[in-house]
C-alpha cells in the first residue's frame, strides 16, 4: 500500500487529503490558512488528516503541494518591491503589455545592450549604469533581467545577473530561463512577476517542508506547476512563476480524476477567485498563448484558465446608483467580518454595535484592519510605516484608524505588500445569515449587514429592509457573476465562430433572455451543452443555483471541496523544454543555446544537436523533480519557404518532453 499526502493551500482554506494506491481518498481535512505563518495552516491540516485516517506520519511515501498563493498575490496586486534591468529595449517598452502596470511603481532601468534576431551583439552591454543603479537600491527583495532577444543568446542576461548578485545576494529571475520563445516584453512582464513572488513562494515552501519534518514526515516533497504537472520543492523556489495556477491546474487534475469526465467545464471557487477550465478528451487544455491571471498575460504554460476575482471571501461593494441600486463582489480578497469577529470579539462588536446606533451610516461601516505579522516590511515610504507602526498587533474599525484620504491610500498600499488585512462584508457572512454556513460568529455577520442594508441608494430609500434580505441579494449576484464567468469560458472556445469577444456575448441581452427561455415574437433559448464540474467547500452552497440559471448539469462529486489536494497526487513530473534553429545565412544553420549560438553547415545536423542538448536537459530536470520510468517525446516545427521552386529552410522550433512518475519513499 502507498500512501500519498496532498496539501493545497488557498486563500481562507489548507486542505490535506490522503490518497491510496491513486484509486482511494483514504481521508481529508481542513484548517483556516494562516497568512502570518503558513506552516500553521499546513501543520493543522496534515495533523488532522493523520488523525482522521489513523496513519503515522512515516507511512506517508510521497507529499505534494499546490497552492493558489501565487494566483491570489497576482490578482491582489501582492508580492514583494522589485526592480526591473531592460536591456536593449527604449523606454516607451515598458508601456507594452501592461509592463508598466505589472512594475506597480517599482523602480526600472533601461541600459543599452542587447543582441539581433540572429544571436549578434546589437550593443555593448552598459555595465556602469546598471552598478550606479545598484547603488540606490532600496529595500528591493527580488530582480528581474530582460534583455532584447535573450532567447537568441542569454549572454547580456547572464552578465547583469553576475554583477547583481555579486553586488546584492539578492535573487536574480533571468527572462530566458522562463519561456524559450520571442516577446520580449511579454518575457520581462513575466520576469517581473516570477521575481515578485520569488519570497513568498520561497517561505511557503520552506515553511512547508519545516512543518512536514517536524511532524514526521520524511518523503520527498512535490509542487504542482500550472500546467498540472508535478515539480521539486527546489524547482518551484526557483520558478515561483510556474505555480501561478498550480491550485487550479491540480482542481481540474482532481476533477478527472475524481468523475472521470471526458467533457466539461471545471469551475472551482474559492475564497480568492473562481477558476473556469475545459476538459475536453479527458485531458485540460493547456492555453498556448500562456497563462493569464488578472490583467496579465504571462509566458508561463498552463492549463487553458479564466481565472477572476470572485470568491466566497471577496469584498462586497455597493452600487449605490440608480433607482433599485445592487451589489457587486469582487476582484479583491477581504476577511470575512464573521471570522474577524472570532479573533477579537470585543472590539469588533463593541465597534458594530455603536455604528448601529450613529443616526446615518458610515463611510467605513463593518469595515476593520490589522497587520499580517512576521512580513517583510523593508521599503515603505515614511506615511506607510507610520500607518503599519498605528496599526500594530491590534484590530481596528477602520473609521478609527483612517484621519485623512492619504491614509486611505497608504492603507491600499500596505495590502498591496500584503502587509495588512482589510475585513468586510463577503458572501461567506451572507451565508452566515441565511444559515447555510454556520463555522464563525453569525452575530457579527447580522450586525455588519444590517449596516450594510441601511446604506441609502439613488432613489433615497434603503438599499435593503434587513439583513437577511442584502444576504440573499449578495447571494444572487454570486450566482450571476459566476453564471456570466462561465458562459465568457464557453463562448471563448468559439469566439472565432461568432468574432465578438466572449466578455461581450456573455452579457448580451440576448443571451441573458435565451437563459430565461424568453417567448415574445422571437423564441430565444440558451443554456451551456455542457457538464459543469463545481469544485470548491462552498460549491454544494452556490453551484445549484448557477447550474439553474445556465439549464445545464451540475455534477458536484464527493470530495469537490478537496479537489485540489487530490489533483496535486495524482499527476505527473512533466517537463518540456524547447529550442529554435534559425538561418542567418544562405548555408549557416544556427543552434540558439544557453552558452551562445553555436553555427551548422547542415540543417538535420544543427536539429539533431539542439534535440540532444534538449533530451539531455529536459531529462535532467525531470529526474532533479523525483521522476522514475520517464519517458521522452521530441517533436520538430520545420518552417520553409519556397524559393524558385525549392523548399528553403527558415526556422525549427524543437520541443522535448520527459515525463515519468513521482518517485516514492520506500518505507
Amino acid at each position: 500500500m502507498t500512501l500519498a499526502l496532498g496539501v493545497d493551500t488557498g486563500g481562507t482554506y489548507t486542505d490535506a487529503v490522503l490518497v491510496r494506491d491513486e484509486t482511494e481518498v483514504v481521508a481529508s481535512a481542513k484548517a483556516l490558512t494562516t497568512r502570518s505563518d503558513l506552516a500553521i495552516g499546513v501543520g493543522a491540516a496534515v495533523r488532522a488528516v493523520l488523525d482522521s485516517a489513523d496513519v503515522g506520519a512515516d507511512q506517508i511515501a510521497l507529499a505534494s503541494l499546490s497552492t493558489t498563493l501565487a494566483t491570489n498575490a497576482l490578482v491582489e496586486g501582492q508580492g514583494g518591491r522589485v526592480a526591473l534591468i531592460y536591456i536593449g529595449f527604449r523606454d516607451s517598452d515598458l508601456d507594452r503589455h501592461g509592463l508598466r502596470d505589472a512594475l506597480k511603481g517599482d523602480p526600472a532601468l533601461v541600459i543599452a545592450g542587447g543582441h539581433s534576431h540572429a544571436g549578434s551583439e546589437a550593443a555593448a552591454l552598459d555595465t556602469d549604469a546598471l552598478s550606479a543603479f545598484l547603488e540606490t537600491d532600496s529595500g528591493v527583495s527580488g530582480y528581474a533581467v530582460a534583455a532584447q532577444f535573450a532567447t537568441r543568446n542569454p549572454a547580456h542576461e547572464l552578465e547583469a545577473a553576475r554583477i547583481i548578485r555579486a553586488r546584492t545576494g539578492v535573487p536574480v529571475t533571468c527572462s530566458h530561463q522562463l519561456s524559450a520563445k520571442l516577446n520580449g516584453p511579454k518575457r520581462a512582464v513575466t520576469a517581473v512577476l516570477n521575481a515578485r513572488l520569488i519570497g513568498m513562494i520561497d517561505r511557503l515552501i520552506g515553511r512547508a517542508q519545516d512543518v512536514l519534518g517536524e511532524l514526521g514526515v520524511t518523503a520527498p516533497m512535490m509542487v504542482v506547476r500550472g500546467d498540472g504537472a508535478l515539480m521539486s520543492a527546489e524547482q518551484a523556489r526557483a520558478r515561483p512563476i510556474e505555480t501561478i495556477l498550480s491550485g487550479p491546474a491540480a482542481s481540474i487534475v482532481g476533477a478527472r480524476w475524481l468523475t472521470r469526465a471526458q467533457d466539461a467545464l471545471v469551475s472551482d471557487i474559492g475564497g480568492t477567485t473562481t477558476d473556469v477550465a475545459l476538459i475536453r478528451d479527458g485531458k485540460p487544455a493547456i492555453d498556448p498563448a500562456g497563462a493569464r491571471v488578472g490583467a496579465f498575460r504571462t509566458m508561463v504554460e498552463a492549463v487553458a484558465m479564466r481565472t477572476g476575482g470572485l470568491g466566497g471571501d471577496s469584498q462586497v461593494h455597493v452600487q449605490a446608483e440608480g433607482l433599485r441600486g445592487g451589489v457587486l463582489l469582487g476582484p479583491r480578497r477581504v476577511l470575512p467580518v464573521s471570522l474577524i469577529a472570532q479573533t477579537a470579539p470585543e472590539v469588533v462588536h463593541d465597534s458594530l454595535d455603536a455604528q448601529l446606533r450613529a443616526p446615518t451610516p458610515g463611510e467605513h461601516d463593518a469595515r476593520f484592519v490589522r497587520a499580517v505579522a512576521g512580513m517583510e516590511a523593508g521599503g515603505l515610504g515614511p506615511r506607510e510605516q507610520a500607518l503599519l507602526d498605528r496599526i500594530g498587533d491590534a484590530v481596528h474599525p477602520m473609521g478609527a484608524l483612517l484621519r485623512t484620504r492619504m491614509d486611505h491610500a497608504a492603507l491600499n498600499r500596505l495590502v498591496d505588500r500584503g502587509l495588512a488585512q482589510v475585513s468586510a462584508v463577503t458572501p461567506t457572512d451572507a451565508c452566515h445569515v441565511l444559515g447555510t454556513l454556520s463555522v464563525w460568529d453569525r452575530d457579527a455577520a447580522e450586525k455588519a449587514l444590517t449596516l450594510v442594508a441601511r446604506k441609502r441608494i439613488g432613489s433615497g430609500n434603503r438599499l435593503a429592509a434587513e439583513a437577511q434580505d442584502i444576504a440573499r441579494m449578495i447571494i444572487d449576484q454570486l450566482t450571476e457573476q459566476t453564471v456570466e464567468t462561465l458562459l465568457e469560458a464557453a463562448f471563448a472556445e468559439e469566439t472565432a465562430e461568432f468574432g465578438i469577444p466572449p466578455n461581450h456575448l456573455a452579457r448580451h441581452v440576448l443571451t441573458r433572455k435565451g437563459l430565461s427561455a424568453h417567448r415574445g415574437l422571437l423564441a430565444l433559448d440558451t443554456w451551456l451543452n455542457v457538464d459543469v464540474i463545481g469544485l470548491g467547500a462552498s460549491a454544494p452552497t452556490y453551484y445549484p443555483a448557477v447550474g439553474e440559471r445556465l439549464r445545464c448539469r451540475m455534477v458536484l462529486p464527493d470530495h469537490a471541496g478537496v479537489a485540489n489536494a487530490i489533483g496535486a497526487v495524482v499527476g505527473r513530473v512533466t517537463f518540456r523544454r524547447s529550442g529554435v534553429v534559425t538561418a542567418p545565412s544562405e548555408g549557416k544553420y544556427r543552434v540558439h543555446l544557453d552558452s551562445g549560438p553555436r553555427d551548422f553547415g547542415d540543417p538535420d545536423a544543427a536539429m539533431s544537436m539542439l534535440e540532444d542538448t534538449l533530451r539531455s536537459v529536459a531529462q535532467a530536470e525531470a529526474r532533479a523533480a523525483g521522476a522514475e520510468d520517464i519517458r521522452l517525446i521530441a517533436t520538430r516545427d520545420i518552417r520553409t519557404a519556397q524559393v524558385e521552386a525549392r523548399d528553403v529552410f527558415v526556422e525549427a522550433t524543437l520541443t522535448v518532453e520527459a515525463s515519468g512518475r513521482p518517485r516514492v519513499a520506500s518505507g
